[in-house]
């Protein structure tokens, strides 16, 4: 009798579970519809307009012609950088660590997955405040944890009380994902939530991972604060990520880090010899130039993303049914758009914020990112690292459209 047989799935189920970065994408359909001839104007992807800083590129360009540029280096970066990055870690946040407690990553990114993968076991529990950066789930569950929501909404300025933190612990409940500055939000946590949450933290035996890549985009007297500092009993259970990504307007050149106890790293450094040996040098190089100098071209970046932040919350609010706190920090406003859902639009009527997205990039030309990328469907992301100009007239032409919803 012959036997039926199913042929073996192509992808499998861990990977094929994983979603594209809704960032990126809407980014990479806004660029295809502008090479195409539409005045598109995209508000999504988190990248700052301005050129990296000249003395920066230089670096970059001497490394290129340094033959010890052109072989492998240690899988944990460079010595020179991950000193560098230590003293730069005291100098910014007041968190001292050793240059051994430091691993260099491609990219912010690949230090968050290296981050969870050292970290978790199959079944371990994260709890994840939402709005959340849209890769942290699938980091976390790619790692084999479990992301546990905690909806945290704009009358607590999207940030998570320690009674929520509390109701969402579970027996499985290894982890804490925090972050402030907040991506998607701009949120800033005080002084008295970090405190609380990192005491929580340690009272609990939960492990905190901390994103700390916005520390220097904070506005309105607003404190960019590391919970380490804040709690120092949490050093022992605490990874930090960081990068030169927002900071220096070097988004492609992928380096970023993490840092923590020096256990975690050896192990996280293991797991990169396999899966990338070092960092390209050439970027290591300009990195180091990067953290190792003045923060003048920050403070720049700084004062036009001040600027920008209140002309598109003053934008934001003209539009009728549309809610937007004002962000102090990062460069991200996280505008309500749950009254406008459901009414009719162009021949039609959007009942959620992905439908009402995709409708302001057909007829207003106008790209942002749907709330349900972050775990909070209901809202528009719009990152305002882009011109004056640019910035003025999408958010008026999406205004324009939106007043249109009956």
């Amino acid at each position: 009798m012959a036997t039926t047989t199913t042929a073996p799935a192509r992808i499998s189920a861990r990977i094929g579970g994983i979603a594209e970065s809704a960032t990126l994408a809407v980014d990479a359909k806004a660029k295809a519809l502008k090479a195409a001839g539409r005045p598109v104007i995209g508000f999504g992807a988190g990248e700052p307009d301005f050129p990296t800083p000249p003395a920066v590129v230089a670096a970059a360009q001497a490394a290129c012609a340094d033959p010890r540029n052109h072989r492998y280096t240690p899988a944990s970066g460079l010595p020179e950088l991950r000193e560098a990055i230590a003293a730069k870690t005291l100098r910014d946040s007041g968190y001292e660590i050793a240059p051994a407690q430091v691993l260099v990553t491609n990219g912010g990114k690949q230090a968050v997955y290296e981050a969870f993968a050292t970290l978790l076991d199959p079944g371990d529990e994260v709890l994840l405040p939402a709005p959340y950066w849209t890769t942290y789930p699938e980091a976390i569950t790619l790692a084999g944890g479990v992301p546990v929501t905690v909806v945290c909404g704009p009358e607590a300025d999207f940030l998570p009380s320690v009674d929520q933190l509390e109701a969402a612990r579970t027996a499985r409940t290894k982890v804490l994902l925090w972050c402030s500055p907040s991506n998607p939000t701009g949120a800033v946590a005080s002084r008295e939530l970090t405190e609380a949450v990192g005491r929580w933290a340690v009272e609990h035996g939960i492990w905190v991972v901390t994103d700390e890549i916005y520390e220097h985009l904070v506005y309105d007297g607003a404190e960019a604060l590391s919970m380490p500092v804040v709690v120092p009993e949490l050093a022992s259970t605490c990874v930090v990520l960081n990068g030169v990504a927002k900071t220096y307007a070097m988004t492609g050149w992928r380096v970023g880090w993490l840092a923590g106890p020096a256990d975690v790293v050896k192990a996280a450094t293991n797991l990169q010899s396999h899966l990338s040996s070092n960092v390209c040098n050439v970027a290591q190089r300009a990195a180091l130039e990067a953290v190792s100098g003045p923060l003048d071209a920050v403070a720049e970046m700084r004062s036009a993303f001040d600027r920008r932040r209140r002309t598109i919350v003053d934008l934001l609010r003209a539009i009728p049914g549309v809610e937007c706190p004002t962000p102090r920090g990062a460069f991200y406003a996280y505008a309500s758009v749950q009254e406008i859902l459901g009414k009719e639009l162009r021949g039609a009527r959007p009942q959620t914020s992905v439908d009402l997205a995709a409708a302001v990039l057909e007829h207003a030309e106008v790209a942002v990112v749907p709330g349900e990328a972050f775990g909070t469907p209901g809202f528009f992301r719009l990152s305002y690292a882009l011109g004056d100009d640019d910035l003025r007239t999408g958010v008026e032409r999406m205004g324009a459209l939106l007043a249109e919803a009956k």
